[in-house]
């Protein structure tokens, strides 16, 4: 037993050596890969706490059965994924790591250059700020309205039935046929999670996710006591055998996820795609829970999975992203029959969605104010693709280019996604790495999320895009040793 101090920080720990044989079986590809991505999973999951000190690179070669040169890679790719470090005659040890932060946070409300914010999904709002002055008109036009005072006492859970009508309206733009009384008003895509997860879940349960999902749906799981399982993805989303096999072995009964403008990749998955997931679905009994913040920018839209398999599908429709983040409304449908469970929930949550802002949601979207923003908002998004496109160029961006807010910046060789998030904050821009996003976090691509919406101007968009891009060409610093 001996005492080490790691990092800057200063942090003491005892530590012994360990006695870590890495389980491979199942794992495909180099040796030294599969060691590695072992390590990683034992870090991830807590085997491996920080300060443990590994075998030597001769001991595990002969607990494994491989070459020393074989461990020297494993250990060499650990350590460039910034997982361990080594002391000449001190050994190897797991490295202190600051866990990736659940929720990205904002660098900066004030449009201030210094740190331009890249890192958030926000949406682009176009020259003269139309949401703000829809809202003056609004807010104008309420002073008059014969049921003001009924904002403000208590309604029912679920909404008002003006704005449940208000709310079916909102989500057949997007797709799915929903009568008014399967809607129910939450208080904007969150909490409509966390109403449906309440509803369908009990502490204990798995969810299936894509691997990469969105940061909210990972901070709800741990305080429902919920276990998220990631599916594998490919290029046009969902793999159908991949989420197949995820029912067999896990036994889950819901799957999560955002087949339009995904959160992190922005891809959209195919009609074709959908209608092989939705068969899964009900082959499995399978419920759904579709999350869809972005499909109205899209000019054709392919089905939603919930219009695949409506008996089983609960589709939450955004506000926020399409018309203004300060509304706090969402749309959350169920099936006719199972309503009931929603209603429960929404009542134990938070007794209802304040009244005023729903209202404001609903006049917007009955007097044609919500499809006006929607078009500007899509013009500007589109106007800011073309401007990435023109700055980072083809080498770096899928083509085509989503036609959503963000963009999945692949980072070549040797970049780590968090190293580059780090390094890119150096130089002034604020973007969010894949371990945010990935459900285990061992095998976080080499990517991160670039938001194109927050810069207040395209000028400072292309100032934050060119930041990016200096930071790419120079390479990642040198990864610091262990002392």
């Amino acid at each position: 037993m001996e005492c080490l101090v790691l990092g800057a920080a200063s942090i003491v720990f005892i530590v012994t050596m360990t006695n870590w044989t890495p389980e491979l079986r199942g794992r495909s590809g180099p040796l030294y890969l599969a060691i590695a991505d072992a390590l990683a999973g034992d870090i991830a999951g807590g085997r491996l706490p920080a300060g443990t000190r590994l075998p030597t690179h001769r001991e595990l070669a002969e607990r494994v059965g491989v070459t020393v040169g074989t461990v020297t890679r494993a250990y060499a790719e650990a350590e460039r994924r910034g997982l361990i470090g080594g002391e000449v005659g001190r050994g190897t040890y797991v490295r202190h790591r600051e866990p990736p932060r659940a929720l990205p946070e904002p660098a900066s409300a004030t449009g201030d250059e210094a740190l331009i914010e890249l890192g958030l999904n926000w949406p682009a709002t176009p020259p003269g700020d139309p949401p703000t002055q829809a809202l003056r008109r609004t807010l104008e036009s309420l002073q008059h309205a014969p049921q003001l005072s009924e904002l403000l006492t208590y309604q029912p859970p679920v909404g008002l039935a003006s704005h449940r009508e208000a709310g079916a309206a909102w989500m057949g733009r997007f797709g799915p046929a929903v009568e008014p009384s399967q809607v129910v008003v939450c208080s904007g895509g969150q909490h409509a999670m966390e109403v449906a997860l309440t509803a369908l879940t009990r502490p204990g349960d798995t969810v299936l996710t894509e691997a990469l999902t969105y940061p909210g749906m990972k901070v709800l799981a741990g305080q429902l006591h919920l276990r998220l399982q990631g599916v594998a993805m490919d290029a046009q989303g969902l793999v159908p055998e991949a989420l197949e096999a995820a029912c067999q072995s896990s036994g889950a009964k819901l799957l999560y996820c955002l087949p339009t403008f995904q959160n992190p990749t922005g891809g959209v998955m195919p009609r074709e795609r959908r209608e092989r997931i939705a068969a899964v679905v009900r082959a499995q009994g399978l419920n759904v829970l579709e999350d869809d913040a972005y499909g109205l920018l899209l000019d054709e839209r392919p089905p939603t999975l919930c219009e695949l398999v409506p008996e089983r599908g609960y589709f939450i429709a955004g506000v926020s992203k399409l018309l203004a983040p300060g509304l706090r409304i969402s749309y959350l449908a169920a099936p006719r029959q199972e309503l009931h469970r929603l209603t429960e929930a929404m009542g134990l949550a938070t007794r209802m969605t304040p009244p005023l802002t729903a209202e404001i949601a609903a006049r917007w979207i009955r007097e044609g104010t919500a499809e006006a923003l929607v078009a500007g908002r899509r013009r500007e998004a589109q106007e800011r693709r073309a401007l990435a496109q023109e700055v980072l160029g083809e080498a770096l961006l899928p083509s085509p280019l989503p036609e959503g807010y963000h963009l999945w910046l692949r980072l070549p060789p040797p970049w780590r996604s968090e190293a580059f998030a780090a390094q890119a904050r150096k130089s002034g821009v604020s973007v969010t790495s894949s371990e945010v996003f990935a459900v285990n976090t061992a095998v976080a691509p080499g990517a991160v999320r670039v938001c194109l919406g927050p810069p207040s101007t395209q000028a400072l968009l292309e100032k934050g895009l060119r930041r990016l891009r200096d930071t790419l060409a120079s390479g990642p610093e040198p990864l610091s040793s262990i002392v």
